[in-house]
């Protein structure tokens, strides 16, 4: 019988079957991060209970750590130094491969999991995280948890699971130029809503997506949760493989078959199906409180819920190109890696941002994506630029209680939501790619990143 790679994926990993339908699913690899590992480790420790293994727990410091140069154990969240040291003595009590604050490879958990060939394909993968689904790009079925589950995955290496239901997203044609991953999620969004994929596995297909790279892949899948899917995954082809290979926890190649058989029997059924023509397809931004309240670049802003006008401060009719910003934010799970930061540094080379952006930040996302930009010249781009180049973390991806933007500030960011509040209290939130960023914040309003190009 034909199958989809999600049911190849889970029928090899169902450890049995229960009463009412659910499944014991293994679970080959576990994350924690520092907001939620110690309490997590804590309480197992309490409880008398042990890891499985060990070995197939990581931890990282991302959520909370101090971006800024020099950066030790402190942070800017009141009380999160806490967080730090819990998290590095349950970790290492445990036994757990920790990603430590001034560790070379630390990074944000959905970049440096791919970077250190821990996400593989046909793996489950688990973390108290609502991106985690970032790592479906290859062909692992990854998706977030919360930190009980998180305790149970660690001590029995399973999780009880309702099986999802599947959909299959296909982007047909060629993408233009000056449109991107995040592009193409956010249309996606904007076109079938915030709960267009409610509990199902999304799996995302077609032309347009097989020609994008993985890391283009991975913000394309990261945003399978603002689409409140279950996950987002594309089946593994030589872009992966080549990736993946020679990394220190991969493989160092991939040519045995069972590597080639992760991938949709041609006839297999989906629950649901979306087409979408990538060729029609335009740089996107939001202009209110949820990604699906997003709108090409050279569109009006549409009516909408009162709510989200009045936080958002836009009129209906009112076009979005051209809204002043004071803030400008590239860095986050969705697009902090090397190619979004290249493609950024592009637009800015040469040019100052507007002396109406108040604070512009640059987040890498790991410590080898900064020390790869810099040793391609990338920070002196940003710095000339008028950009704070920082060191890795989630930073302003989403606001703990410690660094913000000034209150008010109405932001263009590279982030995957725009909730009331979500970079700092009041913040007016626009989301859009790396290189409407970079030209918005030469522009002093949002702009189309086309006009920018070279």
């Amino acid at each position: 019988m034909a199958r989809t790679l999600f049911a190849k994926i889970w029928d090899a990993h169902r450890v049995a079957s229960l009463p009412g339908g659910a499944d014991i699913i293994a679970i080959d690899r576990v994350f924690l991060h520092e907001r939620t590992g110690a309490a997590a480790l804590a309480r197992m420790a309490e409880m008398g209970r042990a890891l499985r293994d060990p070995a197939r727990v990581f931890a990282v410091m991302d959520h909370i750590v101090d971006t800024r140069p020099g950066r030790g154990d402190g942070t800017l969240m009141k009380g999160g130094e806490g967080f730090i040291t819990e998290t590095r003595a349950a970790c290492q009590a445990a036994g757990i491969t920790l990603f430590d604050v001034n560790d070379e490879r630390q990074g944000i958990v959905h970049v440096i999991s791919p970077e250190q060939g821990i996400v593989l394909p046909g793996v489950t993968l688990v973390a108290p995280d609502s991106h985690t689904c970032t790592q479906g790009a290859f062909g692992a079925l990854a998706w977030g948890i919360g930190s009980s589950e998180a305790e149970h995955a660690m001590v029995t290496g399973t999780l009880r699971m309702e099986r999802p239901r599947t959909m299959r997203v296909e982007f047909t044609g060629d993408v233009p130029a000056g449109v991107t991953a995040k592009d193409m999620v956010l249309a996606l969004i904007a076109a079938h809503g915030a709960g267009g994929g409610a509990a199902h596995v999304v799996e995302f297909a077609g032309k347009a997506v097989r020609a994008l790279d993985m890391e283009a892949r991975m913000t394309l899948c990261n945003m399978a949760t603002e689409f409140s899917a279950m996950t987002g995954i594309i089946a593994p082809d030589r872009k992966t493989f080549e990736y993946l290979a020679g990394r220190p926890y991969a493989p160092a190649d991939f040519t045995a078959p069972y590597w080639q058989e992760l991938a949709s029997d041609q006839d297999a059924a989906f629950d649901a199906a979306i087409t979408m023509d990538a060729s029609q397809l335009a740089p996107m931004v939001s202009w209110g409180t949820s990604p699906e309240h997003t709108i090409p670049i050279t569109a009006k802003v549409p009516q909408g819920p009162a709510r989200a006008h009045d936080y958002i401060g836009l009129s209906a009719g009112a076009p979005i190109a051209g809204t002043p910003l004071n803030t400008a934010f590239i860095g986050s799970c969705t697009n902090s890696r090397i190619s979004d930061l290249r493609r950024a540094a592009a637009i800015l080379k040469g040019r100052r941002i507007s002396p109406s952006i108040q604070k512009a930040l640059v987040v890498p996302g790991s410590m080898a994506v900064k020390r790869q930009a810099e040793a391609e010249g990338l920070d002196t781009v940003f710095t000339e630029a008028g950009f704070e180049w920082r060191m890795s973390g989630c930073s302003l991806c989403f606001y703990a209680g410690g660094e913000g933007f000034p209150e008010g500030s109405r932001a263009i960011s590279s982030t995957n939501r725009n909730f009331e509040g979500r970079q700092g209290p009041g913040i007016r939130t626009h989301i859009a790619s790396p290189e409407t960023v970079a030209a918005s914040a030469i522009a002093g309003a949002i702009a189309d990143p086309r006009d920018y190009a070279r």
